[in-house]
């Protein structure tokens, strides 16, 4: 029987039809190795963890922890034509690895400020210091019960002023905002949205 990660594997590399992605490891201290795929289609780049579905999370309030039962996902993060930059995979492992370090449960709608740049480029870096989560279009991968399947949520790069409105008007808000300006939340030149 395979394990979890393998059948996630299996089905990221069937959704990108076959492609081998790039593969970085990223390992914190205490806590088991995520892996972070990049596949490209077209000028998207998407880069998906490879760990965080390992174990259900769990509600850091829960009094015993179900080893089957509970939510599992990976993030995908999606860029065009993203060029040379380097802390992206760290950045995604350390929003992956929250369910397990911060007992953080990830679900569409949460904010990950990570509070430094998600990467940098030879010109600098980044202006995106979090990530505003919500649902991707991979489909969720079945899991032999009674666990729970793998959710692929997707993980938009937002910056700090972005988060603090993300905090006070809820994420839809965010995403009308971002409709409403014409922002293209794949470009990592984007500048950051002025919500009204």
């Amino acid at each position: 029987m395979s394990s979890p990660l393998d059948r996630v594997r299996q089905h990221l590399d069937a959704h990108f039809e076959g492609a081998e992605p790039d593969v970085a490891s990223v390992t914190f201290l205490g806590a088991e190795p995520l892996d972070v795929l990049r596949y490209r289609t077209g000028d998207v780049v998407h880069y998906v963890s490879l760990g965080c579905s390992r174990h259900p999370m769990v509600d850091p309030a829960a009094v015993v922890a179900d080893p089957h039962r509970g939510p599992r996902a990976e993030v995908v993060l999606r860029l065009r034509d993203p060029g040379h930059m380097t802390g992206l995979a760290r950045s995604l492992a350390v929003v992956a690895a929250a369910p397990t370090v911060e007992g953080v449960v990830l679900a569409p709608d949460a904010l990950v400020d990570l509070g430094t740049p998600l990467w940098e480029r030879p010109s600098g870096r980044a202006p995106f210091t979090a990530v505003l989560l919500g649902d991707s279009d991979i489909d969720d991968l079945p899991l032999e019960p009674p666990s729970d399947p793998v959710r692929f949520l997707s993980a938009t790069p937002i910056t700090a002023t972005e988060a603090a409105w993300v905090r006070l008007k809820g994420a839809d808000a965010m995403r009308d905002a971002w409709q409403s300006d014409g922002v293209d939340v794949l470009d990592p030149n984007r500048p950051a949205a002025q919500p009204n």
